[in-house]
């Protein structure tokens, strides 16, 4: 029997910031939180539906202040806009709902569903400015197969007219990509950042570096961190994660970075399968943390901001 977890007034929880819109009122927001449960094009079978509530959930088991950082997410305001309304049926409508939430607040976090959301929802964000946009994928695979699937939104958002030049891959591993699909992501001119090359360099310095070249011409970068890039031992959750990923620090150092970056207009969590975790939520915790920290490095960015003199900002 789970125990009910413990109220402290001095230890407020992070899911009561989320729910609660920390420091908003009526003004602009800096972050807003919308979730897109995607499931039934997935090429394996997904409970991905159950786990933007599983998410939410998790956020209860943390604060809302980075220690290391100096970043207390109450002072970001924060909207929990809800969950798109069957996006697998209609595609359109969660694109309008990412635009929507790009045009409310400075940054967005979008919380699948599996890998087939990043094409919605980067379409809805970059639309305006799709000829200046970037994208920078932390992911095992090239996401490049034909048709409509988890494994096409990189192939479909190129398509679209997205600039393949400005698309960053990060995290990509041996044995999860075809030599068909290499060959289509180096045709195409996408920038390839192996696992063997994270390992190298550090995963924060890879993703910053992915970002400065996705966002080039000076225009807003989307970010999709499909947790399948972690090893299996931290994201069992993920049905396509292997053993020899990313550690789970490692996918939280890759969300600061996109939320530090001034860029980064969004980012998702994606390809969690919440009811294949294990029993202790490590998969599903993992994501809430993601959130988190992309949260904070996002705090961190308006400090500095707040820093610069007034005709820099």
């Amino acid at each position: 029997m789970t125990q009910p977890l413990h109220d402290d007034p001095l230890w407020p929880r992070a899911s009561d910031w989320l729910a609660g819109g920390g420091a908003g009122g009526t003004g602009a927001l800096d972050l807003a939180v919308l979730g897109i449960p995607a499931h039934r094009t997935s090429l394996s079978p997904t409970s991905a539906h159950e786990t933007p509530a599983a998410i939410r959930a998790a956020l209860a088991r943390y604060s809302a202040f980075a220690e290391s950082r100096q970043v207390d997410l109450a002072d970001l305001a924060v909207a929990d806009l809800g969950d798109v309304a069957d996006p697998d049926s209609d595609e359109d409508a969660s694109s309008a709902a990412a635009l929507d939430a790009a045009t409310r607040a400075r940054t967005v976090v979008f919380i699948g569903g599996d890998n087939s959301i990043t094409f919605a929802a980067a379409r809805g964000v970059l639309g305006p400015d799709l000829a200046r946009a970037g994208l920078v994928t932390v992911d095992a695979h090239h996401d490049l197969r034909d048709g409509v699937s988890n494994g096409s939104p990189v192939q479909r958002l190129i398509e679209h007219g997205l600039d393949p030049t400005r698309i960053v891959q990060v995290g990509i591993a041996d044995f999860a990509n075809s030599k068909a699909y290499s060959d289509r992501a180096r045709t195409h001119g996408i920038r390839v950042i192996s696992r063997g090359d994270v390992g190298r360099r550090g995963i924060a310095e890879c993703v910053r570096d992915g970002i400065e070249a996705a966002g080039r011409m000076g225009g807003p970068v989307y970010v999709d961190l499909d947790l399948d890039v972690c090893d299996r031992d931290v994201a069992p959750g993920c049905p396509a994660s292997a053993p020899g990923g990313l550690s789970a620090q490692e996918a939280r150092d890759a969300a600061y970075a996109a939320g530090l970056h001034p860029q980064v207009r969004a980012l998702d969590l994606v390809e969690v399968d919440a009811l294949a975790d294990t029993a202790d939520q490590r998969t599903v915790r993992l994501a809430a943390l993601c959130l988190l920290e992309f949260a904070a490095g996002l705090g961190r960015r308006l400090q500095l901001i707040a820093r610069q003199p007034l005709q820099q900002r």
